[in-house]
């Protein structure tokens, strides 16, 4: 791959890395200011609910500040286009849809598929 496309998804993966710290930051910040009162237990299972919904999302976002990361790892270790499964070239067309992609479509088509026969 090009050069110039690599450091193209450099910059992508480093602004989204941005992007989902700081949104994260407020995330753990919003459920920590919660300090309501409820007189029933409906409202209180509501606040559960929801503070219940927002680790779970901010669990996603740790794990894909983690796959990011790694894939600025890749870059600097000019392996980020090396399918870690066959040992191919990821496609560019696959790298702009999922930059933080470690397989190539074939690859991630057949394990996809196994998964789905268990």
């Amino acid at each position: 791959m090009k050069k110039k496309n690599i450091e193209y998804f450099r910059e992508v993966l480093i602004d989204y890395l941005e992007k989902i710290s700081n949104n994260s930051d407020n995330t753990v910040l919003d459920m920590t200011a919660s300090k309501e009162n409820f007189s029933d237990l409906t409202g209180c299972a509501s606040l559960e609910t929801d503070r219940d919904f927002m680790l779970c999302i901010s669990e996603r976002k740790t794990k894909l500040i983690k796959k990011i990361k790694e894939a600025l790892d890749r870059i600097e270790n000019d392996t980020y286009t090396i399918c870690k499964t066959c040992g191919e070239d990821i496609s560019l067309a696959r790298l702009i849809v999922r930059p933080v992609s470690t397989q190539c479509i074939d690859c991630k088509t057949k394990k996809e598929a196994a998964y789905r026969a268990r």
